[in-house]
């Protein structure tokens, strides 16, 4: 009934965190993640997305396939007004 990101899990993790999110109505969903200096390094783009919960799994690759270093890590969702942002750890 309305729009959450929860904490991945596990947090920290290797090699895969599973990202929940909610749609309380059909939406358009980008989901970006963020190293420590702010740099994104990967993203998904989901359009007209059914109202529901949702997992998400990220196995710590970038957007060329490649494993990310050891370290702290920010998932970020935004869906029309909707925005929230979570702090997630990556362990090698």
């Amino acid at each position: 009934s309305r729009y959450l990101l929860s904490q991945n899990f596990p947090n920290p993790f290797n090699p895969i965190t599973a990202i929940k999110y909610e749609l309380p109505e059909l939406s358009d969903v980008s989901l970006y993640i963020y190293d420590i200096r702010g740099r994104q390094i990967k993203s998904w783009s989901i359009e007209e997305q059914p109202a529901g919960g949702y997992l998400l799994f990220w196995n710590g690759d970038n957007e060329a396939g490649k494993q990310v270093a050891t370290g702290v890590y920010f998932a970020h969702i935004q869906s029309g007004d909707f925005s929230q942002v979570i702090k997630m750890v990556y362990l090698k």
